[in-house]
């Protein structure tokens, strides 16, 4: 028999808060966070959250019904993403998110040039990370602080209407034989970047 996630009901006298949930008290918690929010209401975590996050956002393509985008969801909340912001499609599988898109602020842009109104809007650099010809080594940028890094579908890539509106693209080095990596970790790996960059501040060197 698997161990359950999570906690069981409370014992004791229950703790005084509005932030706590009377329901997961009763209950317990089995939900994915991490201890400091067990037993929390959701919207309570939410607004703890808020106090603390990040400022750059992630935008994700979603032209095809990309099964990427719930990871990618899943890393943003990880990492503390101001928001996620999908394009295209507004419906997206939310399998690969575990439900972290609760915590998190989606929005929904119809195409590349909405999305560049809401960059501009809130004074964002509108980052795309793709292998394409021509793309700065990530690993050499220094990436804005307050920034969107976007990203496209598994196989097609950034769309042309999002390469234009890019300041940057930047790519992500590989070694061995594929072409390419899969977006969900391709988001990971440019969110930990900018993460390194101005939380523990190793910004690469730009020579």
């Amino acid at each position: 028999m698997s161990e359950q996630v999570g906690v069981g009901p409370w014992s004791g006298p229950w703790p005084a808060g509005e932030h706590y949930d009377p329901e997961l008290l009763e209950q317990g918690d089995r939900r994915n966070v991490v201890d400091r929010y067990r037993y929390w209401r959701r919207e309570a975590i939410v607004a703890d959250l808020d106090t603390r996050r990040h400022p750059f956002h992630v935008a994700v393509e979603n032209w095809e019904h990309d099964l990427n985008i719930g990871s990618v969801v899943r890393t943003a909340n990880a990492f503390l993403a101001e928001g996620v912001h999908i394009v295209g499609q507004r419906r997206w599988n939310r399998r690969g998110a575990m439900v972290t898109d609760r915590y998190q602020h989606v929005h929904h842009h119809p195409d590349a040039a909405a999305l560049v109104d809401w960059a501009l809007e809130h004074g964002l650099d509108i980052v795309g990370v793709d292998n394409l010809p021509g793309a700065v080594p990530l690993e050499t940028y220094p990436l804005p602080q307050n920034c969107m890094l976007v990203f496209g579908q598994e196989g097609p890539g950034l769309s042309p209407e999002t390469r234009a509106v890019c300041t940057a693209v930047l790519s992500i080095a590989q070694f061995g034989s594929t072409r390419s990596i899969n977006a969900g970790a391709a988001a990971a790996i440019a969110m930990h970047a900018w993460v390194r960059a101005h939380v523990f501040g190793q910004q690469p060197n730009p020579q």
